[in-house]
């Protein structure tokens, strides 16, 4: 039995991470739950508790849970981590033109940097989450591996691609072998209170969506209008603030054209949106910063992958170039449409996660 190993349980609310807490418990673990405190009483009360997560309603299925499987409970209080890594970077990254992930930040930065060190701290051996991923360790090349799930239409390797070799040796998914029905089963089993509650849809801490609304409710300032041009900079109309346009976009634009435009770009020091047809969205070469590597320590020469630009895509096949210690440059085989800055790429052997980074 595993009775002396010390697991601390990242509990959501949600039933994922609740069916790893029962998982690891039914293994003989040394188990305890721990909910993350991301906001203010002010912000958590217009929080939707149906569509996102880390909500009061959240916390308390997770207490729930956590007490039907007599498992000891805490709720850590990172609301200040949360502003500073997160909502920070978020706003900073639509004000320069970058489109952000915060799914990958929350779990490089809170997940796997804050709650992973106070496990640490508080002498846990183990922290469990409910990601669907597996880790593995690979006696020949001596490394801790991240693979895709086993249900691939689950999979979130893809926003775990920043683990490091502590984290992946510090960490357990027990979900990496199931499926997400399975999952279900086993909540609406064994009367789990969130055994049917719905998948978080939204972005926790803007529940409406208006992403452009809260950057200026944050910051206390309007973003200014300016220009679209085309990539001639010849003026094509008026933008309504450069935080409201991502890459790709071609609705609410509010230009007539028999072809629609689309966004290529943003010039951040001009206030510009530059727009053009959907043929200038596409390009095959993509570089990115901020790397972490998985597999290996470093590509010391390039190698055939399998890449993509966002979470929801099929990988395609591309030759990655480490260019120095902290930069890649990913050569696709077939273009790639609206590569935003900001977003992640991520590349694959297989199942096999790696690495990744920021696009730039």
């Amino acid at each position: 039995m595993n009775m002396n190993t010390k697991i601390l349980i990242a509990m959501s609310g949600g039933v994922d991470s609740s069916v790893a807490a029962y998982l690891m418990k039914s293994q003989g673990f040394d188990c305890r739950g721990a909910t993350m405190k991301l906001f203010d009483q002010e912000t958590a009360c217009n929080i939707i508790r149906s569509k996102t997560c880390c909500s009061l309603e959240d916390v308390e299925d997770a207490r729930s849970v956590a007490h039907q499987l007599d498992i000891p409970f805490h709720v850590f209080n990172f609301v200040h981590d949360f502003k500073e890594q997160i909502i920070e970077r978020f706003i900073n990254a639509y004000q320069n033109g970058c489109t952000p992930n915060p799914c990958i930040d929350c779990n490089r930065y809170m997940k796997f940097e804050k709650f992973f060190l106070r496990a640490k701290e508080l002498g846990f051996d183990y922290m469990a989450t409910g990601h669907y991923a597996r880790i593995e360790w690979d006696t020949v090349c001596g490394r801790y591996l991240l693979k895709k799930a086993i249900d691939e239409t689950k999979d979130q390797s893809y926003v775990l691609y920043a683990m490091t070799q502590q984290h992946l040796s510090g960490t357990k998914f027990p979900l990496g072998f199931l499926r997400k029905q399975d999952v279900r089963i086993i909540a609406t089993t064994h009367g789990f209170v969130n055994a049917r509650k719905r998948e978080s849809q939204d972005i926790c801490f803007v529940p409406d969506g208006d992403y452009a609304a809260f950057i200026e409710r944050s910051t206390g300032q309007m973003c200014p209008p300016g220009h679209f041009t085309d990539k001639n900079g010849t003026i094509l109309g008026q933008h309504k603030g450069i935080i409201r346009y991502t890459v790709g976009q071609r609705k609410g634009l509010g230009l007539a054209r028999a072809a629609p435009y689309y966004v290529c770009s943003q010039d951040v020091t001009k206030n510009t949106v530059i727009l053009g047809d959907e043929g200038d969205l596409y390009t095959k070469t993509v570089y990115a910063e901020n790397i972490n590597l998985i597999a290996f320590e470093k590509i010391s020469s390039p190698i055939r992958v399998k890449a993509k630009v966002r979470y929801r895509q099929q990988e395609d096949w591309a030759t990655v170039e480490q260019t120095d210690q902290n930069h890649l440059r990913i050569e696709f085989d077939t273009p790639q449409k609206a590569v935003a800055k900001g977003q992640a790429v991520v590349f694959y052997d297989g199942d096999l996660v790696l690495g990744g980074g920021t696009i730039q």
